[in-house]
């Protein structure tokens, strides 16, 4: 029978929500190809404890590779480790995800399997027996349809675009050895962002601001808003408000920084570029506040409000506050 292989992604020995995500995609491939999806969750010693609740979205088997010399992200042995698996099992696709460890890890991955690439997908599927993706090019302007002539086709799938789905599978388990490695990449030091709360791009609420909020000594309004919403809220920021310094860029929401699909989206001060909108394609329910009333942000929001995004917010934190 033909398999796929998912490569599952892990932080601090929790598996992220990304996951959840490219098992599914690649539960899709699968179905079109009357295939099995492997799974491979590889991290420091008790990886394979989080490793279990894939099954439920469509992992036959759970490849689990356990060692110390992956506490922390390791491109070297890491992308000899799925080179191997995937020369070994003779699979049909691999699926990875295209956050920033997906982006740097899987060309890698496809150089020393000698396969081309198909990079931040928002849809996939077989045609003909080959592997075809949806991508969008030009910033999002438009959708390709690439059609990989090369087995396995290889792939990156953009975050929070495949909603996971719950098709639940045998999940065995399988420990795979993980192979020694010249390390000539390695990270010295992870520093996170101060006084994060959530990652914008898995938060289901984002408060995210542009250049109508005037400066960063205004952002407090932002944090206030983000805080009466509570805990699940992360804040968020355009390009523009990234490049002036304002804010960092692991909040940065867009074509060039991440893509958000939370249940509810502020837009406050943005002017929606189409680079921003590319990034928040897959909101649910997105709010706008702009001085603007022909600002093109309007034209994908769901409810808009027309004023000064400094007069506007903190009368809309108030009013949260008593609710």
């Amino acid at each position: 029978m033909p398999r796929i292989l998912a490569v599952a992604e892990q932080r601090d020995g929790a598996l992220r929500r990304l996951s959840d995500e490219i098992v599914t995609a690649a539960r899709t491939l699968a179905e079109a190809a009357s295939a099995e999806v492997d799974v491979l969750v590889a991290g420091s010693t008790g990886i394979g404890s989080a490793a279990s609740g894939l099954a439920k979205f469509g992992a036959a088997k759970l490849l689990v590779a356990e060692s110390d010399a992956l506490k922390q992200y390791a491109p070297d042995v890491l992308a000899q480790l799925i080179a191997d698996v995937a020369k070994k099992g003779d699979y049909v696709a691999i699926v990875f995800g295209a956050s920033s460890i997906g982006k740097d890890l899987a060309p890698r991955v496809a150089a020393k399997v000698d396969v081309p690439l198909a990079a931040d997908a928002i849809g996939v599927a077989f045609d003909g027996g080959k592997l075809t993706v949806k991508r969008p090019v030009y910033a999002g302007r438009a959708l390709a349809t690439v059609t990989l002539d090369a087995t396995p086709g290889m792939v990156s799938i953009r975050p929070n675009v495949f909603r996971p789905q719950e098709r639940p599978a045998a999940g065995a388990v399988e420990q795979v050895a993980v192979p020694s490695v010249e390390q000539r990449v390695k990270v010295r030091e992870v520093r996170a962002a101060a006084g994060a709360k959530v990652d914008v791009g898995e938060a289901p609420i984002v408060v995210s601001g542009g250049r109508g909020m005037k400066g960063p000594e205004n952002w407090h309004l932002l944090e206030d808003l983000r805080d009466a919403i509570g805990h699940t809220c992360a804040l968020g920021a355009s390009r523009a408000v990234v490049d002036a310094g304002w804010r960092p860029h692991g909040e940065q929401v867009g074509q060039t920084g991440k893509t958000v699909a939370p249940q509810l989206y502020f837009a406050i001060g943005i002017s929606g570029a189409m680079q921003h909108l590319a990034g928040i394609r897959s909101a649910r329910t997105v709010v706008a506040i702009n001085k603007d009333p022909e600002a093109p942000i309007f034209k994908v929001a769901d409810y808009g409000i027309v004023g000064d995004a400094t007069e506007v917010v903190p009368r809309l934190t108030e009013e949260l506050k008593k609710l």
